[in-house]
């Protein structure tokens, strides 16, 4: 019992990780102009309630590494696992929650990308610290 607690304590703490390094890429893309320069209305304040849900998110679906695919496999694992949160954004969050169209469009054509690349950084940042601590 106290192994499978740890298991899912740390895959929690990695995906919130994962979601911090993300919140920050996201920020950082805002405030140095790139999502501006293609015309993406994406530029968050640095700011506790910006990141917050990033982090707690980041850490929930960080349960996905718990799923016994692809496991030494972690790149990978990285890049397929970011799908979830890059789908659930794209097709679910945008659409009827934020009321910015599919995919985000009315941010801006370009935004999709910026949501796959912002996810593969929250897969990554949360597959590598798994490797590193030796449970992936």
């Amino acid at each position: 019992m106290r192994s499978f607690l740890r298991t899912i304590s740390l895959a929690f703490a990695a995906g919130a990780l994962g979601g911090l390094g993300k919140g920050f890429v996201v920020w950082l893309s805002g405030h140095v102009g790139i999502t501006a320069a293609l015309g993406v209305k994406i530029a968050p304040a640095f700011t506790p309630s910006f990141l917050y849900p990033h982090v707690v998110w980041g850490g929930l679906w960080g349960f996905l590494f718990l799923l016994p695919i692809l496991k030494s496999r972690w790149f990978a694992r990285g890049l397929l696992f970011s799908l979830a949160p890059t789908l659930t954004q794209l097709c679910i969050i945008f659409p009827y929650k934020a009321h910015k169209g599919f995919m985000g469009v009315d941010l801006g054509l370009w935004t999709p990308l910026f949501v796959v690349a912002f996810n593969i950084v929250w897969g990554i940042v949360t597959a590598l610290w798994l490797r590193w601590t030796g449970r992936q």
